[in-house]
């Protein structure tokens, strides 16, 4: 009982959870070393949600289909009849690739066990909206739209080079309050991932040093990455946790910022001056290259977005994927919806299901859903 204490615990909230929300039937499993789980709602009406699932700090536990978390993301799809099936992939960590193809196989797994649905949409958030989105340009024959939320739409590389960027110039202006990239991405070390359970006690660390020393120059570095000053320091703990897993998997560094030259800051000169400078070791293409992005969608998508994101800010969720999907020529296929939401995936499950339905009555229709605020 003391070793699978907390597994026990979680599972028992679990079952009571799905007991309580008119789930007749979870299907749950392993396919090719990704465990899935598949929710069949009380009055399916043979409808299916492919939900993808965003970024997980390696080793992080439960699993996020296995989270009592998962039921509350996933009731606006069950509410409306849908069956939802979500793969946990093969590994966490940066895992969009793998994503893809997980998410793939359970499809098929599903579509062969259960016999072809009605109607299949994507959905999936942060990582796993660039899961969706990557779906869609390549699989998109086996959909009839997509509904990415607070997603990695930008091309990967570009999304993971903002959070070295940051880093570079972070150190550069406030050397040793952060592991320097250096020590990030020498691979001599052991492979450490921090530990999510002190992200607060070490985000107030970071926030303190800052502080300390100019006051005013956080508030504008802040500003400069699209942050507020309080999720600085979390940011800073999330993306170093990023970058150690992207050296792991890259076998090396895939960014190169010796001929950078940044702006945006209160004094750029100084910025450029003092930021920390790596070469790459080694090409971005082996981790990035695998689906990524295009913007050639070929059914309708809503990207719904928060209007700040810590993490992904509407920049890089919607301003770069705009763009591509119009340098497509597919702009009839693609929507964008935005709330006031103050965080990453700061959603509510009423503003999620409204997204959906939007989403649902073009693909009936053939009426594109109106784009705007969603309250």
């Amino acid at each position: 009982m003391k070793v699978y204490g907390l597994t026990l615990i979680l599972f028992l909230v679990s079952a009571g959870l799905f007991a309580q929300s008119g789930i007749a039937k979870i299907d749950s499993g392993t396919i090719q070393g990704a465990r899935y789980r598949v929710l069949f709602p009380d009055n399916w009406n043979r409808k299916l949600v492919m939900y993808a699932h965003g970024y997980e700090f390696m080793g992080a536990r439960p699993l996020q289909s296995q989270s009592p978390e998962f039921l509350t993301r996933m009731k606006p799809f069950l509410e409306r009849g849908f069956a939802v099936a979500a793969s946990d992939y093969v590994y966490q960590g940066f895992a969009l690739p793998q994503g893809v193809d997980d998410t793939e196989a359970l499809r098929r797994y599903v579509v062969g066990k259960y016999g072809k649905p009605d109607s299949v949409f994507v959905v999936g958030h942060s990582m796993g909206g660039g899961v969706a989105l990557a779906t869609l340009e390549n699989f998109g024959t086996n959909y009839q739209g997509g509904l990415p939320l607070c997603p990695l739409s930008s091309r990967p590389y570009l999304q993971c080079r903002k959070e070295f960027d940051m880093y570079a110039t972070f150190n550069g202006l406030f050397p040793g309050v952060a592991k320097s990239l250096a020590h990030i991405f020498d691979l001599s070390k052991p492979y450490q991932a921090q530990d999510a359970r002190q992200m607060v006690a070490r985000a107030m660390e970071i926030k303190r040093a800052i502080l300390t020393k100019d006051s005013v120059l956080a508030v504008a570095f802040a500003k400069r990455f699209d942050l507020k000053l309080d999720d600085l320091p979390f940011s800073l703990f999330f993306n170093e946790n990023v970058l150690r897993d992207i050296a792991q998997k890259a076998h090396g560094n895939p960014f190169d910022n010796t001929n950078t030259v940044y702006s945006g800051f209160p004094d750029n000169l100084i910025v450029n001056q003092k930021a920390e400078r790596l070469a790459a070791t080694v090409s971005p293409d082996g981790l990035f290259k695998k689906y990524d992005r295009t913007g050639n969608i070929s059914k309708p998508v809503v990207l719904i977005h928060t209007i700040y994101d810590q993490l992904i800010p509407p920049t890089y969720g919607v301003v770069n994927i705009e763009n591509m999907v119009h340098q497509q020529g597919k702009d009839a296929l693609f929507t964008v919806k935005y709330t006031s939401g103050q965080g990453h995936c700061a959603f509510s499950p009423e503003q999620t299901g409204k997204a959906f339905d939007a989403l649902r009555s073009w693909v009936k229709t053939g009426v594109k859903a109106k784009a705007g605020f969603i309250d």
